[in-house]
């Protein structure tokens, strides 16, 4: 009878998981596809940043997608809308650890600043009691709002717990570690949200939820305490698996301090937008319990993809791409999505960190995401005195003099069905174009490859000075360029259309254009053929694909040459593995360019360029194809892009 009974319960048990994975299957409340989120995860910052769901998070799961997330889908569109209209937004890192500066006696941190604590291993006390001396006396929120108004932003988000535990507000929960125990004694966050009311800027929070080096039960604390989730990585990386007996703790810091939090800024604040990272930090189960209780506290709130989410699945509102990129992957069309450059290394406010980009590179980049249906939260360290860092400040005013005369080519907009222009990107509102004009091709004359629709009007966007010489063909928009300026980061022609625009047969189509000295083929815009392959992060030197691990994987580019020329073809790639490489061939044009790299050659994380000969290429649309013959080290190289340049562009002793 006994045995009857136990073989009763484990059917009864057996059909309850059933259950919740045909739960999980067929769940039609999905986000975003699942083919888009495996396709957008590939190249992640932290592309293992999600949870591998198990048995223990599939009731939340089952709980989640049968009830409050499947409810909560039903005022999504409405709550995005705003955040997707917005398009440009100021990322602030700032906490006690700005008063540092990276530096930690007398001792460079290395590394992002805001990671101090853990880079130094600085023991919870210590830390404590030198956040008894932050007083930033120079900090105004309206100083802060206008910087990020007049540079075309139209949302603010601000770190109000990062991961060093240290609430930058006067919490209730956890007080003495939390604005309460310095020296400061106003609310930076209430001013912030007044002025960015005030101007009209959505406000949120970054707010660390699965990392806290404060808290004795959170994740990420090795050295005070014995806590998983830090770099010795105890009880392994799923740690939450391997020692579910460790899981009550931190369920205890979930419940103590996250979620009250989470509710405080909420209740007291009323943020628009709310950000997260880590996810991977807590198992699924508390992320999504996290998520919960935000939308049962207010359901408007816009929340981002890096809180509760799986390989196939994202839980938030919209997808986080890398971060510090400076090209991007190709995210599906319709995803919603954002990246988050920063203007040097650096999130929080570092002195040793002096590599301050120039203002074109983000003008270029805001251009680059919009065309490509994307946001940008740019991100600032203030320093601990409440000032911002002179750089920063430089490189917002210039963003903010470019935006005068062309902020709507790049707020709230789309973006184009025409195919990659080797001269820049094009963005686009209902029957006008805004071709965004990076490289000034030779003779002054620019071609807009696949435009031949009928022509209203072009125009100059800084200065309205109307175009009149233009002309169409079946190739495309054919554009004078004699009033064009030449010092420009990002010169804006507007065209308006008298009829729809059309999207190529091809919808990946790359031109290839003479009149512009190096036309670049990305790995991140080539169509993959075979088992799939990753994309890097797109940093610099870093927008390859990865996982080129058989013979049956290639690469392919389908290209339209606008005028037939001669070209020198150039690979670069990236090898940071020893002993990987093979022979590998390029098929272009009319050759076949057998190539080969050195198992032995060195190992690096920088770009290597790799001159394969000179090609003549007809006009007309081809296919460009790289493959490997045969791999050694279980891994092709790294490969960033294809570049071809015009044989008179080169220097004298190559040409």
């Amino acid at each position: 009878m006994l045995v009857q009974m136990n073989k009763v319960i484990e059917i009864a048990e057996f059909m309850i998981k059933i259950k919740n994975i045909l739960a999980l299957i067929f769940s039609t409340c999905t986000l975003v596809s699942i083919a888009q989120i495996q396709h957008a995860n590939r190249g992640n910052e932290a592309r293992d940043m999600f949870n591998d769901p198990t048995t223990r998070d599939q009731e939340a799961i089952s709980a989640a997608e049968n009830g409050w997330w499947r409810q909560s889908l039903a005022g999504q569109d409405q709550r995005i809308k705003k955040w997707k209209e917005a398009t440009f937004g100021m990322f602030v890192h700032w906490g006690v650890y700005a008063q540092y500066g990276n530096i930690w006696k007398g001792k460079p941190g290395g590394g992002y600043a805001e990671h101090l604590m853990r880079v130094m291993q600085i023991p919870r006390a210590e830390y404590l009691d030198s956040a008894k001396r932050f007083n930033p006396k120079k900090f105004d929120a309206e100083e802060w709002v206008l910087l990020a108004k007049n540079a075309g932003m139209k949302y603010f988000i601000i770190t109000a717990k990062h991961h060093d535990g240290f609430a930058i507000y006067p919490s209730q929960y956890a007080s003495n570690y939390s604005l309460k125990s310095t020296a400061f004694k106003r609310d930076p966050l209430a001013d912030l949200a007044v002025a960015c009311r005030k101007h009209g800027l959505l406000f949120g929070f970054y707010y660390s939820h699965a990392f806290d080096w404060e808290h004795p039960d959170a994740p990420g604390n090795d050295w005070d305490y014995h806590n998983p989730g830090g770099d010795k990585l105890l009880g392994g990386a799923d740690w939450f698996d391997n020692h579910p007996e460790w899981l009550p703790k931190a369920k205890r810091y979930v419940d103590e301090k996250a979620i009250p939090q989470i509710k405080e800024l909420i209740h007291s604040y009323h943020p628009d937008l709310l950000w997260f990272d880590t996810p991977h930090k807590l198992p699924l189960s508390e992320n999504l319990r996290i998520l919960k209780a935000i939308r049962d506290t207010d359901p408007n709130i816009v929340v981002n993809g890096r809180l509760a989410r799986t390989g196939n699945q994202n839980y938030g509102d919209y997808l986080n791409t890398a971060d510090r990129p400076e090209e991007f992957y190709p995210v599906p069309a319709g995803a919603y999505w954002e990246a988050i450059p920063t203007t040097n290394d650096s999130y929080g406010f570092s002195v040793t960190d002096k590599n301050h980009k120039p203002t074109a590179h983000f003008i270029q980049l805001l251009a680059k995401a919009t065309a490509m249906g994307g946001n940008i939260l740019m991100n600032i360290g203030p320093k601990g005195d409440g000032s911002i860092d002179g750089p920063d400040v430089e490189i917002l005013k210039g963003i903010a003099e470019w935006m005068k005369s062309n902020k709507e080519s790049v707020i709230d907009v789309s973006p184009s069905p025409l195919g990659r222009q080797q001269w820049g990107v094009v963005t686009k509102r209902e029957h006008t174009l805004y071709l965004h004009l990076f490289k000034k091709p030779k003779d002054k004359q620019l071609i807009v490859g696949g435009l031949t629709a009928d022509v209203k009007s072009i125009s100059l966007l800084s200065s309205g000075k109307r175009i009149e010489t233009y002309s169409l063909d079946s190739i495309g928009l054919h554009i004078s360029m004699d009033q064009m300026k030449d010092n420009m980061a990002d010169e804006v022609i507007v065209v308006q259309l008298n009829q729809e625009l059309k999207a190529p047969a091809v919808d990946d189509l790359i031109y290839v254009d003479s009149a512009i000295a190096k036309n670049r083929l990305l790995s991140f815009y080539a169509r993959q053929q075979g088992p799939s392959m990753r994309f890097g992060d797109g940093k610099k030197d870093r927008y390859y694909v990865s996982d080129w691990v058989s013979t049956d994987q290639y690469l392919t580019w389908h290209v339209n040459v606008l005028q037939p020329a001669r070209f020198e073809v150039a690979v670069r790639y990236v090898k940071d593995k020893v002993g990987t490489g093979g022979d590998m061939f390029l098929k272009i044009g009319k050759r076949k360019i057998d190539f080969t790299i050195e198992a032995g050659s060195p190992k690096n994380t920088g770009a290597n360029e790799l001159v394969l000969g000179e090609v003549d290429l007809s006009e007309g649309s081809q296919t460009i194809e790289l493959r490997a013959k045969n791999i050694n080290g279980g891994e092709t190289v790294k490969f960033l892009e294809v570049v071809l340049t015009r044989s008179e562009h080169l220097p004298k002793e190559r040409q």
